[in-house]
């Protein structure tokens, strides 16, 4: 049997590209967006930000590409084995001829349900106030104690020993164990923290910590539990999450006073390193020591200063002695001008009665003999010849009275040859 051609059909000859831009054409007519689910397998992630994996179930497999843009929203490391599902837009990539899925979006298997209630049960404890940063708590600088609430078995009950035990050796922890997945985990997590809120209210524990090692949404999920947020919200004392790892976000991680990125990272925040205090300590020493040192050197320099303005005892009773002889010698001098200008005066009433007549000169001459007598009698050395002392204190105030004699005082009597010094007995008036 011959072939039968139709003369009038001409047959289309395709260029290479331009048959895989038609099948592309194709495919995103037919299929664009779609939506797959499948397991990861060859993940890498270029220099670029690129992402290449491929896709595959028991029964086929294709290669996708996610672009930086895309791959900077993840949030989560998707891994080999790693059951997801992908959103995205079929093509062909024209220089192998490869069809390839472009991955625009991409999310754990059964997260999409999950997620959604998370967001609602978000949205709704954020309305009611649990995540307003007024209400959440500054941590105390040195706690008396640290509450830890985790699994027996987790890697992060190891992790966040081994901080504490490093930073803070000296500061007690009080483990409360609880299941951190499964459905018996967020009763277990609220008896726990109330168990630790007892201990607070004690004065035995001044924070908590609730943490668990990474994990899926699935793994996480007791942390998204509306009870567990209130009990957390009414926690007496601050409390820090540390739940799964640093992409990873819970409800628990928005009631909490404050969130870690990892258990480790929340043992870290309560407890700052003993290195930090011991430096602190060191310096605070130095400042007080120099602060020590000036209040010593100005109060050495006031005691300095007081000294001289004292000087020694002796040198004091000295220099009152000396002034007392400087006021004896100013007396002195000032009773011998006195008899000087007397003497003067008399000599000239002598030479004016020698000139007078005989009558007036015996009138003179009484007068003269009259000035003489009050001239002795008000000479010191005379009064002092006649056995009279003069009765000084140190600083040169004469004594008058036997009420300015106080017993056990030193006083100095001015003799007519001299001076004694006395200490007075006893006083007593007439």
């Amino acid at each position: 049997m011959s072939e039968v051609r139709n003369p009038g059909l001409a047959r289309r000859i395709w260029q290479v590209g331009a048959l895989c831009r038609a099948v592309a054409d194709a495919l995103d007519a037919r299929f664009n967006p779609v939506s797959v689910r499948g397991e990861i397998s060859g993940f890498s992630r270029a220099a670029s930000g690129h992402c290449y994996f491929s896709l595959k179930d028991a029964s086929g497999q294709i290669r996708c590409a996610m672009f930086r843009r895309s791959a900077s929203l993840l949030d989560f490391n998707p891994r080999d084995g790693d059951s997801v599902e992908v959103t995205g837009r079929l093509d062909v990539y024209d220089a192998r001829g490869d069809l390839q899925l472009i991955v625009e979006s991409l999310q754990r298997a059964g997260q999409g349900t999950l997620f959604e209630q998370f967001l609602r049960l978000k949205e709704r404890l954020e309305a009611q106030g649990l995540f307003d940063p007024a209400r959440k708590r500054s941590l105390v600088a040195m706690p008396r104690g640290i509450g830890l609430v985790t699994s027996l078995g987790a890697a992060a009950l190891h992790d966040v020993a081994s901080a504490l035990r490093r930073r803070l050796p000296h500061v007690p922890v009080l483990l409360a164990p609880a299941a951190v997945q499964g459905a018996q985990a967020p009763a277990e997590l609220i008896a726990a923290l109330q168990s630790l809120s007892a201990r607070a209210l004690a004065g035995e524990i001044d924070v908590i910590l609730l943490v668990r090692g990474g994990g899926s949404l699935e793994d996480l999920w007791a942390f998204n539990d509306e009870a567990l947020a209130h009990a957390i919200v009414r926690s007496p004392v601050p409390v820090v999450c540390g739940v799964g790892h640093e992409t990873d976000f819970t409800i628990a991680d928005f009631c909490a006073d404050l969130r870690a990125p990892t258990p480790t990272a929340a043992a870290e925040l309560v407890a700052p390193a003993r290195e930090a205090w011991l430096g602190q300590l060191e310096t605070l020493q130095e400042r007080l020591q120099r602060a020590a040192g000036r209040r010593l050197d100005g109060a050495g320099q006031r005691l300095d200063a007081a000294a001289v303005r004292l000087g020694r005892p002796s040198a004091r009773v000295g220099g009152q002695h000396q002034r007392l002889e400087r006021q004896t010698q100013r007396l002195r001098y000032a009773v011998l001008a006195r008899l000087v200008r007397e003497r003067a005066a008399l000599q000239a009433a002598a030479a004016t009665l020698r000139r007078a007549p005989p009558a007036r000169i015996s009138l003179h001459a009484q007068r003269l003999e009259r000035a003489s007598l009050r001239l002795a009698g008000i000479d010191p050395r005379r009064v002092l010849e006649r056995g009279y002392a003069l009765l000084t204190h140190a600083d040169g105030t004469v004594l008058t009275r036997a009420a300015q004699a106080r017993p056990g005082v030193p006083v100095q009597a001015r003799l007519a040859d001299g001076r004694v010094d006395l200490t007075v007995v006893t006083s007593t008036p007439d």
